[in-house]
């Protein structure tokens, strides 16, 4: 872990935020697998982080209730309905688009179900970022969501037609597709920290390029 990622940690912290380092897509999911307890409703936020370290996997079929409003099967009513749930669960697992170095958790939304769930609603929300997420300051984070997150997410959801231009152009037009999956931006600062609240969000950061 070098400097940086240390002190961005420390950053996490003080904001009330718990914050791990990672080595590995292994270390990830025991290190997100540890802090959910057997029998809990895990809500989840569509994200290929989580996919890649096995964690959706493992909740699939691990001692949990598994809300996945994206399993193969599932209804456009199935997708809305378990989104919705997933607001109350008991833990809410998600990526992230970016983390400045100065401890800003910045996501841009389509439908908004996995910002609102990070902002309100489950008890506890665990953030699984690798360390392509990690960025200098807000500029550079609003950067590589328009460059980089939404053109990639655009196009490894088929479903979009017609798809946003970003899909094809590689960066943000600013566009009113009825697919534009940029329309709700959210920053996280820092949670309430005082002996009523303890720590409800946790960053696991990877030491590997994970997401998109």
């Amino acid at each position: 872990m070098d400097e940086q990622i240390a002190g961005l940690i420390r950053i996490l912290q003080h904001n009330n935020i718990s914050a791990f380092y990672v080595r590995d897509s292994d270390e990830a999911l025991r290190t997100v697998l540890a802090v959910i307890p057997e029998g809990a409703v895990v809500g989840y936020g569509d994200s290929l982080t989580l996919q890649q370290i096995g964690l959706v996997e493992a909740l699939e079929n691990g001692p949990y209730t598994f809300l996945n409003p994206w399993k193969e099967g599932n209804s456009i009513e199935d997708n809305i309905r378990l989104k919705r749930q997933s607001l109350t669960a008991d833990v809410f697992v998600t990526g992230s688009n970016a983390i400045t170095l100065d401890g800003k958790i910045v996501n841009v939304d389509g439908h908004g179900n996995r910002v609102a769930a990070m902002l309100f609603g489950p008890e506890k929300v665990i953030i699984v970022v690798g360390i392509n997420k990690v960025v200098e300051n807000l500029e550079a984070a609003l950067a590589r969501i328009r460059e980089v997150a939404a053109p990639r997410n655009v196009q490894r959801h088929a479903h979009f037609a017609p798809a946003p231009p970003c899909g094809a152009t590689g960066v943000c037009s600013d566009c009113s597709s009825p697919w534009r999956i940029c329309n709700k931006l959210v920053i996280i600062e820092r949670e309430f920290n005082n002996d009523r609240y303890r720590p409800r969000i946790t960053v696991v950061i990877v030491g590997k390029e994970l997401g998109l």
